[in-house]
């Protein structure tokens, strides 16, 4: 990016907010009007969480169990969720959602529905209420993956599985406290008996509404939107405001996961909230993105040497992932599995600790900072002396909707002159911008240069990384 120094005045007043036309400002009304529930804007709060998936298949080596896997199989001999949920905790994850069943039918909780379980195995323990007394102690919010797809279930493919299903969901949503999120894939492949099962998704939901008022359904539900891929891969300009049919439950199973060895797919649809975008639709929802990714390319754990070395993530490239989804107004589901004794690895604790080091490395101080309006696209962070910034952070105040759809930032050089830092296009829940070197400068203006309305700004921070004399020394 060229690094434009240009005179204050010819950078204030230029930009556009709202619509030129009658009929482009009625468009925007429109969109202006879908903001998030009070669920959800308790659900952009979190920014961070974690998946664990574990299980059979953490057993067996295997991604997609077949459903046949005989119980006594499951003895991990020392399954410790103090352990996961401090682990987690120390990355700055705020909440766990565990893999209560996957595609096998195995239950991870004490049910009556299924005797594949559990509970019928020489381990016996209830792995969900074990891990519920954890996350109550480690003061992490608590949420479970039930897969819809069940190749043990006999009834799988015919009606009477909604039913069964159902109970399973009311066991959930009933035995083990508030749950922030309840989390379906689009799996829907065949059953045991050959089998595919149209699932009843308004039945589901209304089951989960009924008993857990406050969880989002994601993925395969109304509130959170699956980004489109599972790698931490995000779009240019994410947007909250999309249309209904984009998030329908059949869409996301058409886009999903096609085979246990398909893991590097993408299927973003790049462009699902802009203007043109939604110009013709009718139906618009709230529904923010939530970034799915692993620490491996894998789900379940795997020990074999030549998969941890074709597979196994860097902390660097976890970190930049945050930054991205966590940082580009999408929520980060990470992925930690636990191994076949029960506990999270060291590999993945190293993995972990280095990946929070590098997403605290910008945000050392926080610079004081005076922020006042040049005009009502605009705002002026200025500091008491100049500092080396390293970050900015940005949110907008989404009970007003998400507004920004292009913004610039400027250093301030001196005798009412401006340099171009850095530039985007969305806001919404957070927009961190990291600069590849720290911006020396008595202030920074950010300008928004064109929005749906007057941007609703709730939070502009600048950040400088810690100077080396702060630094405890390791000698």
């Amino acid at each position: 990016m060229k690094q434009s120094v240009l005179p204050l005045s010819a950078v204030l007043g230029k930009a556009k907010l709202g619509g030129e036309t009658p009929e482009e400002q009625a468009l925007l009304d429109r969109l202006l009007a879908v903001v998030p529930s009070e669920r959800q804007k308790a659900h952009e709060k979190l920014e961070y969480y974690s998946f664990i998936h574990f299980g059979m298949n953490t057993v067996t080596n295997r991604e997609w169990g077949t459903g046949q896997e005989p119980e006594a199989l499951f003895d991990p001999p020392a399954v410790d969720t103090d352990q996961w949920c401090r682990v987690l905790k120390a990355s700055g994850s705020r909440g766990v959602i565990l893999t209560a069943k996957h595609h096998d039918g195995f239950c991870l909780w004490n049910t009556k529905t299924t005797t594949h379980s559990v509970m019928q195995s020489p381990y016996s323990k209830d792995v969900l209420a074990q891990l519920r007394a954890s996350c109550d102690k480690y003061e992490l919010k608590l949420g479970v993956y039930l897969s819809p797809w069940d190749r043990n279930a006999a009834c799988y493919g015919t009606e009477s599985y909604n039913d069964f299903f159902v109970a399973q969901l009311t066991e959930l949503c009933t035995g083990y406290g508030d749950l922030f999120e309840v989390w379906f894939d689009g799996a829907c492949g065949e059953g045991k008996n050959g089998r595919k099962q149209r699932y009843d998704w308004q039945r589901y939901y209304a089951v989960i509404r009924a008993l857990q008022p406050n969880a989002v359904i994601a993925v395969s539900g109304p509130d959170v939107r699956w980004i489109g891929n599972e790698g931490g891969r995000v779009r240019k300009s994410e947007w909250s405001v999309v249309a209904a049919p984009a998030v329908l439950a059949e869409k996301v199973a058409a886009q999903s996961q096609t085979s246990e060895t398909d893991l590097s797919f993408d299927r973003r649809e790049e462009d699902l909230g802009s203007r043109d975008a939604l110009r013709g639709e009718t139906d618009l929802i709230w529904s923010p993105a939530e970034a799915d990714v692993s620490v491996t390319t894998g789900w379940f754990y795997h020990n074999r040497w030549y998969y941890l070395l074709r597979k196994k993530r860097t902390a660097r490239q976890l970190a930049n992932i945050f930054f991205h989804t966590a940082g580009g107004n999408a929520t980060l589901l990470l992925n930690v599995p636990p191994n076949k004794q029960g506990v999270i690895s060291k590999r993945e604790q190293h993995t972990l600790r280095r990946m929070k080091k590098l997403i605290d490395a910008p945000f050392g101080v926080r610079l004081a900072a005076t922020v006042t309006k040049p005009d009502d696209a605009s705002l002026l962070l200025s500091f008491p002396q100049p500092a080396r910034v390293s970050a900015l952070v940005l949110a907008e105040d989404t009970a007003f909707s998400q507004r920004v759809e292009a913004f610039t930032v400027w250093a301030l050089c001196g005798g009412d002159r401006v340099r171009r830092v850095a530039e985007g296009t969305t806001i919404g829940r957070k927009k961190i911008v990291r600069f590849a070197r720290p911006v020396q400068t008595a202030g920074l203006l950010v300008t928004f240069d064109r929005a749906r309305g007057v941007p609703a700004i709730a939070l502009c921070e600048a950040w400088r990384r810690k100077s080396r004399e702060n630094k405890t020394n390791r000698e």
